[in-house]
């Protein structure tokens, strides 16, 4: 097998799986509201960071907050988007798998406001 044709391949499906994931992040700013509010929050808190200049320590913590969060919602919609799909109607085993897929939001949110307040209210 050609080496640079296995080279080009690589590198091509690399930027395919680039762009369906941005497609993906596309996704989820057009059509979930609670993303959005939580970018918004994530752009104050970069904000709140930077001025009130947090050291490299505070900004690891909140980086790995935020992503978690992030993350937690993405899987969230995925998983809700899938049970919709597969039970357009009302069910009540996949009413709690979504119940519980969102208790996985609330927790990486809430661990990410308790982390934000040791971070900020010292600040203050």
């Amino acid at each position: 097998m050609n080496s640079r044709k296995s080279e080009g391949n690589f590198i091509v499906k690399r930027l395919n799986s680039f762009r369906f994931a941005s497609k993906g992040f596309v996704t989820m700013v057009k059509e979930e509201a609670n993303f959005r509010i939580q970018l918004i929050i994530l752009i104050i808190i970069i904000f709140l960071g930077c001025f009130f200049k947090i050291s490299g320590h505070e900004w690891i913590h909140i980086v790995l907050a935020s992503g978690f969060v992030i993350m937690a919602e993405i899987l969230n919609s995925a998983v809700e988007r899938i049970a919709d799909y597969l039970s357009p109607e009302f069910d009540q085993a996949i009413g709690t798998i979504k119940d519980i897929c969102a208790a996985a939001v609330l927790v990486a949110a809430s661990i990410s406001v308790v982390i934000g307040l040791i971070i900020f209210i010292p600040k203050f």
